[in-house]
């Protein structure tokens, strides 16, 4: 089962997107717009028009700056669109301010940001605007124009209704806020939940299909290897060792066997050994990977750089494949180094993997990893639709993700080249089930 740690899957798509701000702000300052219009040339009433259409205008300009800026998939972190609303706010209390203040009864239009807050962004952020909106209502209660009324009349409305509106206006809000809050909660839950059913069942359908291929794989190539195995010992029989054949037969007969290993591996990924040597540093993790890769003419250094004591973790098959095909990956595409970069502290695990060849193809830096998408230009087939399938980075993507490690991947920008893949965990994923780890050490002080 992959066990998905502490990941917040849906939290992306609940992010505002700047197209749905701005036309529900298009919709908003049409109706305010048309409002103004009706009020001073419709039914004739007195109101400072000009003003009201320069905060109007206002809003406009930052729409079209906004329409300029951000595509229209392009979603806002939790603050911007936090700032957003704020704005909306402040504009709507401008607008008042000129037509009335509280007594306008379009002051109800104030419960629209606070709900979208409620539903889409955090419990803190949606507090923080209701106190700044129940502020702007304060203010607007005792400081604003005259309602609009006819040409030389004035409306005078008791304070206690004033009063009244304002209660409205934060009851509704507090209500309003509280209310969503919850059911958006409830909504995130279910949502994350189908999310993550959603990604489990995708990367195990992969899989599933990977196990019959791997499986056909081992059974049809394990004849042709005994077959070469046989070969290559009569013709060491048969040839000198030294001079170039007996160093071609040396390196058949070592990648012969390196592929027997990489088979035996594919059939181990789910087992657990249970001895006391599961344990192992991560500096003992890197160098059990890199040890197979050293011989291979690229120069392979490791960097370690922790601040207390070093992470250990128990010994994972899938951690230690997924971090061997990356390296190997890097090896293959590097030019003259790979350099492995190892931080920790107490919160956080991660390991950086660098080299210096050509880097991911544009095309498909950002969908590295899924399947079927090849990586990066093969100096060796010259090409960049590179010899492979592209299963291998999704293989091991899967499985460091399913040990509650994150995947990234980037290129160095010029004048530097080469690719970096970033892998890290929660320092309480990495030392599950390790005793005396800094996890249990948590446990234990609470």
């Amino acid at each position: 089962m992959v066990d998905l740690f502490d990941i917040d899957l849906g939290r992306r798509s609940r992010r505002l997107r700047v197209d749905t701000l701005v036309k529900l702000r298009w919709l908003a300052l049409l109706g305010q717009a048309i409002a103004l219009i009706v009020t001073r040339f419709v039914l004739g009433f007195s109101l400072p028009f000009g003003p009201c259409l320069l905060v109007v205008a206002g809003s406009a300009w930052l729409n079209i700056g906004l329409r300029l800026r951000f595509g229209h998939t392009d979603r806002l972190e939790d603050l911007p669109a936090a700032a957003m609303l704020a704005y909306d706010i402040l504009q709507l209390t401008a607008l008042l301010y000129l037509t009335g203040g509280i007594e306008n009864p379009f002051s109800m239009l104030y419960l629209a940001p606070i709900m979208i807050s409620a539903v889409s962004l955090s419990g803190q952020i949606t507090f923080v605007l209701t106190l700044l909106m129940i502020a702007a209502v304060s203010a607007l209660t005792f400081m604003h124009y005259p309602v609009p009324w006819f040409p030389g009349e004035t409306l005078q409305l008791p304070f206690i209704y004033s009063a009244g509106i304002w209660a409205a206006n934060v009851i509704s809000a507090a209500f309003i806020a509280i209310y969503a809050s919850l059911v958006a909660v409830e909504a995130r839950k279910l949502a994350d939940a189908l999310a993550a059913t959603e990604l489990v069942i995708a990367r195990e359908q992969h899989l599933t299909q990977l196990d019959g291929l791997a499986a056909a794989a081992a059974h049809e190539l394990g004849t042709p290897l005994a077959t070469i195995t046989l070969v290559v010992r009569d013709l060491e029989k048969q040839l000198p060792s030294a001079g170039p054949f007996g160093e071609d037969l040396a390196l058949l007969s070592q990648e012969v066997a390196r592929c027997r290993s990489i088979l035996g591996k594919l059939t181990s990924l789910g087992q657990d050994s249970g001895t006391i040597l599961d344990e192992m540093t991560l500096s003992l993790l890197l160098e059990e990977v890199v040890g197979p890769q050293r011989d291979f003419g690229v120069l392979i250094t490791i960097v370690k750089n922790g601040d207390g004591r070093e992470p250990v973790c128990r010994r994972n098959p899938g951690i230690l494949y997924g971090l061997g095909n990356l390296i190997e990956n890097a090896i293959d595409f590097a030019a003259s180094e790979v350099r492995i970069v190892a931080q920790w502290n107490a919160a956080i695990v991660s390991v950086v993997i660098e080299d210096d060849g050509p880097g991911f193809s544009p095309h498909v830096v950002g969908r590295v990893g899924e399947p079927y998408v090849t990586t990066r230009f093969d100096r060796r087939a010259k090409s960049e639709e590179g010899s492979g399938l592209g299963l291998g980075l999704f293989i091991a993507k899967t499985l460091l993700e399913r040990s509650g490690a994150t995947v990234a991947t980037a290129n160095f920008g010029p004048p530097k080249s080469g690719a970096m893949i970033t892998i890290t965990w929660q320092r309480a994923a990495f030392e599950r089930g390790v005793k005396g780890s800094i996890s249990d050490a948590a446990k234990i002080a609470i």
